[in-house]
């Protein structure tokens, strides 16, 4: 044992001499290449001076950089996040600044604007390096892996022989999008996992292909809320008005979220799927988990032990090697966003939406700052041996937005994507434990211009205008409401609402127009309950007619006095809901299971007075957004109801032969199956869970 610890320290000590010297040789040339970098004085010293010069400047810059740079991170989380990517080529070249003041040979100077640059690029040598060196020992990488994780080597008590499972959540990539990006070669991790694509033919695959159906609602609020515990009930859409209390819930507002998480314990009676031994990380919900970061539903509590939602940061941050790579990769990923949608604007494409404004370092967050500190906590996970960790990686989903689910921009995102799921691959093998990885998503996405680029007009506009009441000339746009904003919300720890989304109504008679993806809720604030068809229609008789006519709307749900609820569609189409399943009706195109899924969200609670969903064109899988997006999601119709749930063989089939996986709670149920086959812990009802339903 002695000398397999003293083999372990001459390791250490050869790798951290290497990564010594190749820093010093780095050194060496940027001062050969910069002409406001030097090592040695204006009279000029011999070759040996300057070299010694460098070794030392080389060896105060990596002390420095590892025990200052973690206490000045540390001191960041007290300011914004996003300030972080500017702030950290600063603080490295102020590192090295110091770092050639306190050089004994008193020889070395820089320019600021030099020292930044010199300063990345030493850090970025000397990760490069000490990653080369620990690849080829197990031992070593897993060190590295779990500082780069922000975990302690420490002497953890002994994993459980058991399998863990982790799942990996690629926010907004329908079915459809991924076998096409498998098929494409843009997925080559995937790919081989299906053992699909290149050099594939002859290997055995890993892992199965399931599709399945979202709810009606298919946006990630009410699938995560259904995945990590196990209820979607009464989530009509991404946002919604609520008589009862007044306000308008919605999804990615931390209030929000923090309320539909206590509602769905209270549901289901059970914690959620990661009460014990488990991790989230960038979710909107926590699923029980005790180990959190970047989960949304906690950022709106006060902080304190409980409320970690910038810890990643700190755990990915602390070195500086990361904090320059991921700089560069935001500003970068910023400029490339900008170039992409000049290119669009310039040729004309279509169909377009803004992309101006804070978009470009929102995406930047998104795809890249989320990303890494996501992928970093999950490897960090892996290595403490947690029984079950759910992730969530919302790059696709921002992009395709803004870009479109099938444009060039988003295949890029896929192609980084598959290199993250790489990466934690990489770090289960190195893993206490043996681990599942599981890869699924919350949603599609389905292409289609804005309903106000057709039309001229948003549907607020058209509400009015069926209410009698008066049209603005200027429509305002909608949020977006994309995932990537509640990241950003999570990192900033600040719950910020969204403009116009916390309605008092003042004027009572005025309706309240809220939209999800293709799907649109109309509420009267000054009814206490939700109305019928016929008081509808006693209020405001031109509004349902003027609404199931236009070309842009596929349906209309509603109440009935004698129907209980009822379609209506043009010409004056009424379906009851009791007579769906009878004749084809106006979800003839949205496919098998639309009726099942309008059935339910009926049944809810808040559910708005009416309830829209735009017109669908089976041929081309489009819909018509009332929100600024060209890729959207959050009613039926197209590719955005059908995601998916990659699964290793390892694991018992998500379904009997001939069975349809549907929904997000029947999800959550196969994810708990696949625990307890791992003879896992059981997810039992947590003893907050235990007060809430008390109460």
């Amino acid at each position: 044992m002695r000398g397999v610890t003293w083999r372990r320290v001459a390791s250490q000590l050869g790798r951290s001499v290497t990564v010594w010297a190749v820093s010093t040789v780095t050194m060496l040339l940027l001062a050969g290449l910069l002409p406001d970098f030097r090592l040695q004085s204006a009279e000029g010293d011999s070759a040996t001076r300057i070299a010694v010069t460098a070794a030392c400047g080389a060896g105060a810059f990596g002390v420095l950089s590892a025990v200052v740079w973690p206490l000045l991170v540390r001191l960041l989380l007290l300011v914004p996040a996003l300030v972080l990517g500017l702030l950290v080529f600063f603080l490295n070249g102020s590192l090295l600044l110091l770092a050639l003041r306190i050089n004994p040979s008193g020889r070395g100077a820089a320019a600021p604007e030099t020292a930044v640059i010199v300063a990345a690029v030493m850090s970025a040598v000397a990760s490069a390096t000490g990653a080369a060196l620990a690849v080829r020992d197990d031992d070593a990488y897993r060190r590295r892996l779990l500082r780069l994780a922000g975990r302690r080597h420490r002497r953890d008590p002994p994993c459980p022989a058991a399998p863990g499972l982790v799942c990996v959540q690629l926010d907004g990539v329908g079915h459809d999008v991924l076998t096409a990006a498998v098929q494409r070669g843009l997925m080559p991790t995937v790919a081989r996992w299906l053992a699909a694509g290149d050099g594939g033919e002859t290997a055995a695959p890993t892992h199965r292909l399931t599709p399945w159906r979202t709810d009606w609602s298919s946006q990630t609020g009410a699938s995560q809320l259904g995945i990590l515990h196990g209820s979607t009930f009464d989530v009509p859409a991404f946002r919604w008005y609520e008589k009862d209390r007044g306000e308008v819930m919605v999804c990615n507002r931390p209030t929000s979220a923090a309320e539909l998480q206590r509602r769905a314990v209270l549901h289901t009676g059970e914690g959620g799927l990661l009460t014990v031994d488990g991790a989230s990380r960038g979710n909107l919900f926590s699923g029980g988990a005790g180990e959190q970061a970047l989960v949304l539903s906690i950022a709106a509590r006060r902080r304190g032990r409980e409320n970690r939602s910038r810890a990643g940061y700190f755990a990915y941050f602390s070195d500086p090697a990361n904090a320059v790579r991921t700089a560069l990769s935001f500003v970068a990923e910023v400029v490339r966003e900008i170039g992409q949608s000049t290119r669009a604007r310039i040729r004309g494409q279509r169909p377009r939406v803004g992309r101006g404004g804070l978009y470009p370092f929102v995406r930047a967050f998104a795809t890249v700052v989320e990303r890494d500190v996501v992928v970093a906590a999950v490897m960090g996970d892996l290595l403490a041996g947690r029984t079950a960790v759910y992730a969530d990686l919302v790059a696709y989903d921002e992009v395709a937005h803004h870009s479109g689910p099938h444009s060039r921009d988003a295949e890029m995102v896929l192609q980084r994507l598959d290199r993250s799921l790489a990466l934690i691959e990489k770090a289960a093998e190195h893993a206490p434990r043996p681990y599942r990885i599981v890869v699924l998503s919350d949603h599609g996405q389905s292409p289609g211009e804005t309903f106000r680029a057709r039309y001229g007009l948003t549907l607020t506009d058209l509400v009015r205008a069926g209410c009698g009441l008066p049209v603005p000339r200027g429509a305002e746009r909608t949020h977006s409401g994309a995932e990537a904003r509640a990241a950003v919300r999570a990192a900033l720890g600040r719950p910020v609402e969204e403009k116009g989304e916390r309605h008092r109504p003042t004027r009572g008679s005025e309706p309240i127009v809220l939209a999800s993806g293709n799907l649109g809720l109309i509420s009267f604030p000054d009814v206490p309950h939700r109305m019928t068809k016929e008081e509808i229609e006693t209020r405001h008789p031109a509004l349902l007619t003027t609404l199931a006519n236009h070309p842009g709307i596929g349906f209309l749900l509603v109440r009935s006095e004698e129907h209980d609820g009822v379609l209506l569609g043009a010409y004056g189409t009424e379906t009851p809901l009791s007579e769906l399943d009878g004749q084809p009706g106006p979800l003839a195109p949205f496919g098998p299971g639309a009726a099942e899924a309008v059935r339910r969200t009926h049944s809810f609670p808040h559910t708005a007075d009416i309830m829209v969903n735009s017109c669908h064109d089976p041929a081309d899988g489009e819909v018509l957004a009332f929100e600024e997006q060209i890729g959207s999601h959050g009613g039926l119709g197209g590719a955005q109801s059908r995601p998916f749930l990659l699964s290793p063989l390892a694991l018992s089939e998500p379904l009997a032969e001939g069975e349809r996986l549907t929904g997000a709670e029947q999800v959550h149920g196969v994810l708990r199956r696949w625990l307890r086959e791992a003879n896992g812990p059981r997810t039992p009802l947590t003893a907050a869970a235990e007060e809430e339903r008390a109460a």
